[in-house]
């Protein structure tokens, strides 16, 4: 008889801490302690966004040299999955919107080809996350930023090259 694969071992057979109850692993200090270092630290978000959207226009340019390689392209998926995952607690929902858009693009080979055909579809994710940022757009609801948001996913959707 083979070995199994995969063996499930129990947390509590190995006599390691299990949490045990209903309660909150975190009390309402720690939550507290928590929100007020994240509002000490907000001043810097949009230092740290404006660095962040830098980076994913240096690599678009890197990218485009490159002649839009899949290694180059993984890079600007690497920094546009750091602005999709930050954009909301820097205070910029419309930046996770649209860096997520980016990262549907061409998180596939299907999609990284599709960027090889289309770059300017690249270039204007990367240049409408830079007009936010420059001109602070932070709601989802602007409706210049929801318009490029809208016809920027409706070309990533159009294309069929993003998973659902």
């Amino acid at each position: 008889m083979s070995k199994p694969k995969v063996q499930i071992i129990s947390a509590r057979d190995a006599g390691l801490p299990v949490i045990d109850g209903p309660g909150p692993v975190f009390d309402a200090d720690a939550i507290a302690r928590a929100d007020e270092t994240l509002k000490a630290m907000s001043g810097s978000f949009q230092q740290w966004l404006e660095a962040d959207v830098r980076r994913l226009q240096q690599t678009r340019l890197d990218a485009e040299r490159a002649a839009w390689s899949d290694l180059a392209l993984e890079e600007v998926m690497g920094v546009s999955h750091d602005i999709k995952g930050m954009g909301q607690s820097y205070g910029y929902p419309l930046a996770t919107e649209i860096a997520a858009s980016l990262c549907r693009l061409i998180e596939t080979s299907a999609g990284k080809a599709a960027a090889r055909a289309n770059p300017a579809l690249v270039a204007a994710h990367v240049d409408t996350l830079r007009a936010i940022v420059r001109d602070h757009i932070t709601s989802t609801e602007h409706p210049t930023g929801r318009a490029l948001f809208k016809a920027l996913a409706g070309q990533v959707e159009k294309l069929g090259v993003a998973p659902r």
